[in-house]
């Protein structure tokens, strides 16, 4: 059973988290054009901070303007609504769901200006969604039998709900399989990302990650951007191959959920020495003392609970 939390914000006020329900016709449930975020909020000996929330509700914002839908709230008031909703559950750290999509009206494909736009925001706590073994020593990850999109395919710049189809294939499949999770390759066969991810691999102390065409812009992907260069690496964005994959020194995911996870093989090739590599563990380190607030130095991309 998944555990939740107490109550649920929607549409301007608080319901308890069983009383959050939504009618069984809701466009968004029949075709999928609804937008949504992850964030995280990590306990801080200032207490509960929320991590880079401006830039992720501006995405959620960038994402409903790719799809045409007009939230009923301002990027400030879903800021203060999500703080709001992690001190109403009391939490100390969480996992936060912003999530905006089309209620009950009609069915059909045709969406007029008058539909329902219901906002909701959920807070519950979640640990290492990999894994706290994965944290620490690697997963295994397997190439899917499926393709991330072409850009004229879907949105790939938003996070839409039905983005995330293929990625539950991917995912299952890969498990099925015996594997953490899955490795996309974008429509001309290059690496793109994990089924919620980004991705990284380090050769020969250079980072390398691929370029935001058929994947999505992770927020978490352009804050390890920034703290590896701040790290003194070099950080080149550029297409890179399977194989080339098969022979990095190292490799991580990056992602709200999966925060900073090391890969220690993919198709049943170890990655490097087959376990998180010094690199990746520094880069790690640093991100978990940032949101941590450790390190004061990116003490801007925390919004504190008050």
């Amino acid at each position: 059973m998944f555990e939740g939390g107490k109550f649920i914000w929607r549409n301007g006020e608080f319901l308890k988290w069983e009383d959050a329900t939504t009618h069984v016709l809701s466009h968004t449930l029949h075709y999928g054009v609804g937008v949504f975020e992850g964030i995280r909020c990590y306990e801080t000996d200032e207490g509960p901070a929320v991590f880079r929330l401006k830039e992720h509700v501006k995405r959620l914002f960038e994402s409903a303007k790719i799809f045409m839908m007009e939230i009923p709230f301002t990027e400030e008031e879903i800021n203060n609504a999500i703080l709001d909703t992690v001190k109403k559950n009391e939490l100390k750290s969480c996992y936060i769901r912003p999530i905006v999509y089309y209620g009950y009206k009609s069915l059909g494909l045709a969406v007029s200006n008058d539909f329902p736009v219901d906002t909701v925001i959920a807070a519950w706590s979640w640990g290492a969604y990999l894994g706290e073994e994965g944290i620490s020593n690697g997963i295994k990850v397997k190439t899917s039998s499926f393709n991330r999109f072409h850009v004229n395919t879907i949105a790939t710049r938003a996070k839409a709900c039905g983005n995330y189809i293929t990625s539950v294939l991917a995912k299952r499949e890969a498990l099925m399989s015996g594997y953490d999770e899955a490795l996309f390759l974008d429509p001309d066969g290059y690496v793109a990302e994990g089924s919620g991810e980004n991705i990284f691999i380090i050769k020969d102390g250079v980072v390398y990650t691929p370029p935001v065409t058929s994947i999505l812009k992770g927020i978490t992907r352009d804050s390890i951007i920034t703290i590896a260069r701040d790290l003194g690496y070099e950080v080149i964005e550029r297409r890179f191959t399977r194989d080339e994959m098969y022979i990095a020194d190292e490799a991580f995911f990056t992602g709200t959920a999966a925060e900073v996870t090391p890969i220690r093989e993919l198709d049943g090739r170890p990655i490097g020495i087959g376990r998180r590599g010094k690199i990746t563990e520094k880069i790690q380190s640093t991100f978990f003392e940032i949101v941590k607030g450790k390190n004061k130095k990116y003490s801007n991309w925390l919004a504190f609970v008050k």
